[in-house]
């Protein structure tokens, strides 16, 4: 049996994250706060940790510096933190904050399945939505370079 550990103050996000990755070999724990999470982390150790950037009390980037600050001196073991980012340029937040992996909001059922599983097979996950698409700019013709004048 898997342990999940859903932290946000949002009562409908827990809800649908719980809808998605709920089933008979996981068990889906909620809390409300970025304290709560430690404690719970230090009593419990789930195999993973999903926890919205954005809660009231302590959010998801203190949480998941808070859980890899502890595990530096061996007071946790290490637990994959997948985090819910409100905006694209979050992402350096969640790579910075030492997150395995990060979705962008809203939630779609199929990238959370992919991410969870992910992780729980002890890998990686980096949402792509919304990355921005690159533009190419190419030099104009008075810029492309050409035969050397001869004089």
């Amino acid at each position: 049996m898997q342990t999940i550990l859903v932290a946000s103050d949002a009562p409908t996000l827990r809800r649908e994250i719980e809808a998605v990755i709920s089933g008979p070999d996981v068990e889906v724990e909620a809390v409300t706060s970025g304290p709560e999470v430690i404690a719970f982390v230090t009593e419990e150790s789930p195999d993973l940790v999903i926890v919205d950037m954005q809660m009231g009390n302590m959010g998801g980037m203190a949480v998941t510096l808070e859980l890899r600050l502890q595990e530096s001196y061996d007071a946790l073991d290490h637990i994959p933190v997948l985090m819910l980012l409100d905006r694209r340029p979050d992402v350096f937040l969640a790579r910075r904050s030492g997150a395995e992996g990060w979705l962008v909001k809203p939630i779609d059922p199929l990238r959370l399945r992919r991410a969870v599983t992910a992780l729980l097979d002890d890998g990686t996950f980096a949402d792509d939505s919304f990355t921005p698409v690159p533009v190419l700019v190419g030099a104009g013709p008075q810029l492309q370079a050409g035969p050397e004048p001869t004089h």
